[in-house]
This record gives structure tokens, sequence and C-alpha cells, in this order.
């Protein structure tokens, strides 16, 4: 019975052996093909905008279209998760500017990192622009953003490299004026929005006998 018993027991631990090692690499493989998706979700929303489908995503990824379903059940989905990860991104930036000397040329530097990105992504712009796609990753990376932003105004404020009269309110109608500048035709579109980049930091930086902003 002992025998028996212990050949029983043999048996099992080479099933949960066998079981575990073929579950490690569908978990493996369905990771990378996680991976593919989200990698092909920024290429082809950068290149062709949020109207994209998940059936251009599948292609792009060389997968089946029933995979890219299977883990991400609609566009919204796959398009929160892409961008939770883009914003993130210029989340980071934001918070390493943070540490610079000099509160303002840290700012300016990272508006100019951040739209550079922006350029080169029709998604990004749709989505900065429209708010179309939400989810508590792209919440929780904008707040990050304007926390980190609000920070560096507040120190050039105090360091009094600040036009007066210039909030926080004041960056998102800038970033939409540099993605209105973006959007027109040009030889080269990712190159003029810099020249108006640098035009609106310096009606941003104190000069002496600034006039007076008008209110909001």
């Amino acid at each position: 019975m002992s025998g028996d018993r212990e050949a029983e027991e043999a048996d099992a631990a080479r099933e949960t052996t066998s079981a575990a090692s073929t579950a490690r690499p569908l978990r493996r493989d369905a990771e990378l093909n996680r991976r593919r998706i989200l990698q092909a979700g920024r290429e082809v929303f950068a290149a062709r905008g949020l109207q994209a489908t998940l059936n251009d995503v599948a292609h792009h990824a060389a997968l089946g279209v029933g995979t890219v379903y299977r883990k991400y059940p609609d566009k919204q989905a796959l398009a929160e998760a892409v961008y939770a990860e883009e914003l993130d991104e210029i989340a980071v930036l934001a918070r390493e500017a943070r540490d610079a000397d000099d509160a303002f040329d840290a700012l300016a530097d990272f508006l100019e990192k951040a739209l550079a990105r922006a350029a080169h992504n029709r998604g990004l712009r749709e989505l900065m622009r429209q708010g179309s796609v939400e989810g508590a990753g792209l919440t929780r990376a904008r707040q990050a953003i304007t926390a980190h932003c609000e920070h560096l105004l507040a120190r050039a404020r105090t360091e009094g490299a600040l036009r007066a009269g210039v909030t926080e309110a004041d960056l998102a109608p800038i970033a939409a004026m540099i993605d209105a500048v973006m959007a027109m035709p040009a030889e080269q579109p990712s190159q003029p929005w810099r020249r108006y980049l640098v035009i609106v930091l310096d009606g941003l930086r104190a000069h002496p006998g600034q006039a007076e902003l008008p209110d909001l």
C-alpha cells in the first residue's frame, strides 16, 4: 500500500510540474502579446489618430483580431492603456524638471520636450485637445503633470523670472495654441511650432517695463 501511495504521489508531482511548465510559457506568450499590442497601438494611434480601429492595431502587430479583443475589449480600453503609459512618461519628465536649479528654464525645457512628443503623435494631440479618452491611469498622470508644472511656476514666480499675472490656468491654452500651429499645413510640420513656443516663452518671462496682463 505504501508503495502504491508513493507512486501516486510521484505521478501527481510530475503532473503538477508539467502543468506549471506549460503555464509559464503561456503566461510569457500572453505578456509578449500584450506588449506587442500596446506598442502597435502606440504607433498606430500616433500615425493615424484615435479614429484608428482595433483591426488596424491587430494588423500592425501581426496578430489575430481575436487576440487583440481578448486583451482589450474595445478601442477605448486600448487607447487608455497606451496613453496612460505615454502620460506617465511625460509626468516623469515633469518630475525631473523640478530638480533643476532654474525653475523657469526647467519649465521651458519640459514644455519643449512634452510638445516635441506631441508633434509626432497625432493621437496624443487629439487626446489633449478633445479629452475623449478617460480612465484612472490617465487621470493620475494628468494630475501628476499638473502638480509638477504648478510647482515650477510657483518657484519661477518666487525667483522673479515669471511675468506678473501668469497663472497655472494659462498653461492649457498655451498648449492648445501650439497644437494649432502643429496642425497647420507645412513642409516640415514638426518645426514651425518651435518658433512660436520661443515667442510664447519670451512672453511668459519677466522683463522690465512689461505691460500688465489682461484678466482672464
